[in-house]
């Protein structure tokens, strides 16, 4: 029989010097593996440095548009204030009687206070164009931190320009612990008189024109007097010529006032 050849299925290459190879190089394109995912850039990264710009120009016109707010606020506040001269509310004691401050001790060794005072005072509003329409106030009296009296006052209005006689009960009934009582003692054996201190407290709504603003919390304390003790069933008359009463702001932030 006669042997046949069986070409080769795999065509051959021409070398560099024209021989001819039955085994030819792999294709450039073919040294890399087609299934190798390329490197692209993520998707996330440019999604988060996308959400952070917009979160700082969210940021940036945010505080453009409260610096604007403030300035503006503080344009009117300066106009209204040339315009119409706005002061505080003016108070003033005219009276206080003490008809009792007595301290018995019992048996028990237990301190008692029994006390009872008469209190006048004047609420000046020295604005043209500003009304005072006050809550009640709460009213209390000190010696030496110690409270000797309290009492209330009703809500009242002060329109302009206007002046409103206040009256005022406090008194006070309680059992008093050592330091309030050797306080207490000491400065009612005086002869010329112990201190007093009135301290009231309110909220005040202002109304200017057609402006009205929110209730403000107010505190008014008036030292300068000085109280005696009566002698018998005769009230005695506190001096009030050295008074002086202050008018403060309270201002609330969450449980704490300034």
């Amino acid at each position: 029989m006669t042997d046949r050849v069986h070409p080769s299925s795999k065509p051959a290459v021409a070398g560099a010097n024209g021989a001819t190879s039955s085994n030819p190089a792999p294709a450039k394109s073919q040294l890399y593996n087609p299934t190798r995912p390329m490197f692209r850039p993520s998707q996330y990264n440019r999604r988060r440095r996308s959400g952070r710009s917009g979160c700082c120009c969210c940021c940036f016109w945010s505080v453009i548009v409260l610096l604007a707010v403030v300035l503006l606020a503080a344009i009117v506040g300066a106009v209204l204030y040339v315009l119409y001269r706005p002061h505080r509310p003016q108070f003033s004691i005219t009276n206080l009687r003490i008809a009792r401050m007595k301290l018995a001790t019992s048996t028990d060794s237990s301190s008692h206070l029994s006390s009872l005072l008469n209190l006048t005072l004047i609420a000046n509003n020295p604005n043209n164009h500003l009304v005072f329409s006050y809550e009640p106030f709460t009213v209390t009296a000190f010696y030496d931190s110690v409270p000797i009296g309290n009492g209330s006052i009703p809500a009242f209005t002060s329109d302009k320009n206007n002046q409103s006689s206040l009256r005022a009960v406090l008194s006070d009934s309680r059992d008093l612990d050592t330091d309030s009582l050797t306080s207490l003692r000491s400065g009612l054996k005086k002869s010329n008189g112990f201190p007093v201190v009135i301290q009231m407290d309110t909220k005040v709504k202002l109304k200017m024109e057609w402006l009205k603003s929110k209730r403000v919390g107010i505190r008014v304390t008036c030292d300068g007097i000085n109280g005696k003790v009566p002698a018998g069933k005769t009230p005695s008359v506190a001096s009030v010529t050295d008074s002086v009463c202050k008018v403060d702001l309270r201002i609330k932030i969450w449980k704490f006032s300034f």
